[in-house]
Formats: structure tokens, C-alpha cells, sequence
């Protein structure tokens, strides 16, 4: 097993290399203020068997999870997604018996949306056949948190009474992101968790009450272990492409003291600068009433603030884009997008349509629905590229994106619930020519819309901002009308159905009598003396 613990500092907490205890296979540091990445690598013959069993069905598979609640990102973690469980994936062979579903069950619950492989996933687009950057398969699924897997890793990994090890995992539950990586060229799983800071007081799982204002490092490198710990602060790269840390690098075990280290690396991820970020905050919530037609909004504090990136390289062209993850109750219609229509787009300050995947049709109603839902990249309009007064340039700007609402399974109450995740929005830059991005130590790929762009393409996030919302959260909740069985049940519809029907029918068959049946000379005539009378 090989890991890697990164915590990264701002710079007017910048640590003494003093204060760090190097000793023989143990690093100890208190009371770190820092946001930490735990990076661990195994190899299939140290997961377990289960498990392996399952990866070896896999050319590659990406999971990536993030929470509804709203946290904060820094250098090198600038990357978001939507919230949920988010999995890219592609098979080893096509004729296989596929079994990811049961695993996906496994991980994170039975009461995930997912059949199989084939019957749920969709197919992404690709930018180029031949060069194709995404996995052959897509799954979403709304998921508020992972106990689901802290209690399957609890399980599988921690020895009775190892009262550390339950600790640990522990903090899974409020880590900000979770990953998992595995490719059958490497034959290794590669498990990542970021937290943007430390979780201040939570219950562990066995029942205790913890409190951390701080990261308290103790590090232990067992045998054929390899433990690599970074703490480190980011700086201002040279190269706009680039971002910059430095710090002390320990691989415990081997070194007797931290190393000053300084690098910098090009990056695909990148934020706003300070001012901007604080600009051009979003908020995302739909009109109401929301009836089946749902309008989503995303709002921006000002027109004039929504401004290509200061930050970005010179030359480059940037443009403000959102991908949105929709379930398979929520739709958009593409063919009101695909039209391209200026006065559609200029209304509700939308630009082209540069994908939609994954479960569009317009008629069918959710509950017939396998697959798990679509995705949908749009181009957002902004003050530069459109026509606007000097008044709206300092006006709130809105961006509407119309949806749709399948028919959902009735009920005894009349309504049901159901959850959308925000979009993610960002400005979406081209590097400089020549520049290259390689897999750089902190990259993260496979987050669905970084595959619609091509490989020279620089991702400068928003961050969303909600307001009025218990816990920040980052999902809209709508209320959706469906058939009250209460008040007409199932066969009283049926019964109704084909009295309406059988009506219809003998209304046209009268309609249609004189076509077949028409009259003789004498009642022609009869009823003509009728009407001159």
C-alpha cells in the first residue's frame, strides 16, 4: 500500500520545519490548520477478495462523490461536480456478465437507481473517437452521504477493537470529496478524500463525541508501506497555466527530517482571482409554482461582474459554461435547444448547446425509465456577447434554462418530492500554445464535462453561494403533483378510461353514419320540406 498525505496551509500559517517530529517509521505534528488530501494505493491482492473480483470486470472505473453541502476549495483542489455518486466506466469486454451494479448496491446502498451497466448507464459523448478522454459509460445517482461505504470499509479493513482505524474512516463522513480510481493496465485502486478543513465535532462510530479544531498528526509507516506526508502552502506560478506549492516533503520511514521542496506543475483546474470569485458567485433555484414545467435560474450578483478571468494566459479565449447532472425525473428538451433559436437563447441568456446525453424522451413517465437520467453542457450568455443596456450591466443577471417533469408513480398524498442537484459553472479557457497537461500530481479527471472540451482547455470555476437554505445545501427540492389514489383509485381510472374511450368511439361512428349510410330520395325530400317550414 502506498500513501499519500497532503495537507495544504495558507501562507500566514506557513509551519516550522522544527515543530515536525521525524522518528524512525512515526511523524508527528499538532494542531494543523490546513485542508488534507489522503491519497491510498493498493493492489489487487491487498483489497479484498470481493472487491477484486469486481475490478477485474473493469477496463478502467472512476467514482467520484461530492456532498450537498457547501465547502470551500484551494490550490491544487479547485475541481467541483454536482453533488451525488458520479461513475465512469468502461468494461473489460463487451460480452462479459456485468456485475458493477451489485457492486455500486455493495458500496453505497440497494436504494441506488441502477439495474445493470447496460440497462441504466449512459453513453457520453466524445470530442474524438480516437482520442477519447471520458469512459465509455456514465451513471448518476443523488447520494447525501456515505455511510453506506464507511460502514462496508469499517467491515472489511478494521480489526476488533482497532479503535484508530475506526476513528479514520470516521472522517469519511464529512469528507468534501471521495474518489476511486482503477485501470486494468495498473491493476491498482487508487482511493482519494479531500477535506477543505477540519470537521469541528462529530460522533464516531462508536459513539463517541470528537472534537478537532486542528489536524493532530500522527503518521506510522508499517512494514512495505510507503508513506509520503506534504505539508504545504500555494504561491503565485510564473506561468498562468501553472500553480505553485511549496513546503516540507517526509517519506516517513526513510527520511530523518523534512524536506524543503518548491514546485510548480501546469494544471487544468484553476480558480478566480479573489475579487472576481466574490463577483461572480451563483445561486441556483427554480420559479415557482413549479408545476411539470420547472424553470431553473441561476443568478449572478451583477451583469457587469461576469467577466472573462484576469488570471487566465494572454491570447487566451474563454467562455462561461454550465453542465448540468439531471436525474431521470427531470428533462430537457432538446429539441427546443438544438434549434438554436436567437430569440429562445437571447430570452433566457443561453448560448449553444454543445451536448446532451443519456434519457430524453419526452413521453415516457419515470417510473418506465431504466436509464438513470442525462447530462447537458450549455454555453451561458453574458453582458460581453449579447445585446445590453448600461442599466443591466449593473443589474443582477439571471440565466433561465427550461425542463421538463416526467409523470411520477401515484401516491395517497397527491404530491411527491423529488431532488435536482446544482449545475456547475465555469469559464472554460484556451492555453497557450504548447502547453501540455500531463497527469500532474493532484490532477482529477473523469468528472463528465471535461471530455466535451478538447485536451488544451483551462476550467476556471464559479462557486455557488446559496442562500436561505438550511446547511448550504447545494440540491433543489420540488414538490411534483401526481394521481392522489385516495381520491380515484387505480381500476376507478381504468373503468373511466374506457368509458371515455367507448364514447369517443360511438361519437365518431355517429359522425361517420352519413358516409355510410345515406339517405333515400323521400327522406332527402322530407327533410327538406322540414327546414323551408
Amino acid at each position: 500500500m502506498r500513501r499519500r498525505a497532503t495537507y495544504v496551509t495558507h501562507p500566514s500559517r506557513a509551519v516550522n520545519p522544527d515543530d515536525i517530529q521525524v522518528r524512525p517509521k512515526q511523524l508527528l505534528l499538532g494542531a494543523l490548520k490546513a485542508a488534507r488530501e489522503e491519497r491510498l494505493t493498493y493492489g489487487l491482492e491487498e483489497l479484498p477478495p470481493e472487491l477484486a473480483d469486481y475490478l477485474r470486470q473493469c477496463h478502467e472505473l472512476h467514482m467520484r462523490w461530492a456532498p450537498e453541502t457547501l465547502y470551500n476549495t484551494t490550490a491544487p483542489f479547485f475541481s467541483r461536480i454536482s453533488p451525488g455518486l458520479h461513475v465512469q466506466y468502461t468494461p473489460l469486454n463487451e460480452t462479459q456478465p456485468d456485475r458493477l451494479c451489485n457492486l455500486v448496491h455493495r458500496l453505497f446502498g440497494k436504494q441506488l437507481k441502477c439495474e445493470s451497466p447496460h440497462a441504466t448507464f449512459i453513453s457520453p459523448p466524445l470530442v474524438s473517437e480516437r482520442f477519447a478522454q471520458t469512459s465509455s459509460l456514465q451513471y448518476y445517482s443523488h447520494l447525501p452521504s456515505l455511510k453506506h461505504l464507511v460502514a462496508y470499509i469499517y467491515h472489511t479493513s478494521c480489526a476488533q477493537n482497532d479503535l484508530l482505524c475506526v476513528h479514520t474512516i470516521a472522517l469519511l463522513n464529512f469528507a468534501d470529496s471521495v474518489d476511486a480510481d482503477y485501470d486494468s493496465i495498473s491493476h491498482t485502486l487508487t482511493f482519494t478524500a479531500f477535506w477543505s478543513k477540519q470537521p469541528p465535532v462529530f460522533y464516531d462510530p462508536i459513539g463517541d463525541l470528537t472534537t478537532l479544531d486542528a489536524w493532530n498528526l500522527d503518521v506510522e509507516a508499517k512494514r512495505d508501506d510507503r508513506v509520503e506526508v506534504g505539508i504545504l502552502s500555494a504561491g503565485k506560478a510564473n506561468d498562468p497555466s501553472d500553480l505553485q506549492l511549496s513546503g516540507f516533503l517526509t517519506v516517513v520511514g526513510e527520511d530523518d527530517r523534512p524536506k524543503a521542496t518548491l514546485f510548480s506543475f501546469p494544471s487544468r483546474h484553476h480558480c478566480l482571482t479573489s475579487e472576481q470569485s466574490a463577483a461572480q458567485k451563483f445561486t441556483v433555484s427554480f420559479d415557482q409554482p413549479t408545476g411539470l414545467h420547472p424553470t431553473l435560474r441561476m443568478s449572478f450578483p451583477s451583469a457587469s461582474s461576469l467577466a472573462e478571468p484576469t488570471n487566465k494566459p494572454a491570447g487566451s479565449v474563454c467562455a462561461l459554461q454550465t453542465y448540468l447532472t439531471l436525474p431521470s425525473h427531470i428533462f430537457a428538451d432538446k429539441y427546443a435547444f438544438l434549434s438554436n433559436d436567437p430569440l429562445f437563447q437571447n430570452s433566457h441568456h443561453l448560448g449553444e448547446l454543445h451536448s446532451i446525453a443519456g434519457e430524453t424522451d419526452l413521453e415516457a413517465p419515470d417510473y418506465v425509465v431504466k436509464k438513470w437520467g442525462s447530462t447537458m453542457l450549455l454555453g451561458i450568455q453574458t453582458p460581453n456577447n449579447t445585446v445590453s443596456t448600461a442599466k443591466s450591466n449593473h443589474a443582477s443577471w439571471d440565466v433561465t434554462i427550461p425542463l421538463h417533469l416526467r409523470y411520477l408513480e401515484p401516491n395517497n398524498k397527491g404530491t411527491s418530492e423529488v431532488d435536482v442537484p446544482w449545475p456547475v459553472v465555469f469559464w472554460a479557457c484556451t492555453a497557450e500554445d504548447g502547453t501540455k497537461f500531463p497527469v500532474n500530481p493532484f490532477d482529477r479527471t473523469q468528472l463528465g464535462y471535461e471530455g466535451l472540451f478538447g485536451p488544451r482547455t483551462m476550467f476556471y470555476h464559479l462557486d455557488p453561494a446559496p442562500v436561505n437554505r438550511p446547511s448550504d445545501k447545494l440540491v433543489e427540492r420540488i414538490s411534483v403533483p401526481v394521481l392522489n389514489l385516495e381520491a380515484a383509485s387505480s381500476s376507478t381510472i381504468e373503468i373511466l378510461t374506457v368509458v371515455t374511450i367507448a364514447l369517443g368511439f360511438l361519437w365518431v361512428l355517429l359522425r361517420l353514419k352519413p358516409a355510410f349510410w345515406p339517405q333515400s330520395p323521400g327522406d332527402a325530400q322530407a327533410s327538406g320540406l322540414k327546414k323551408r317550414q
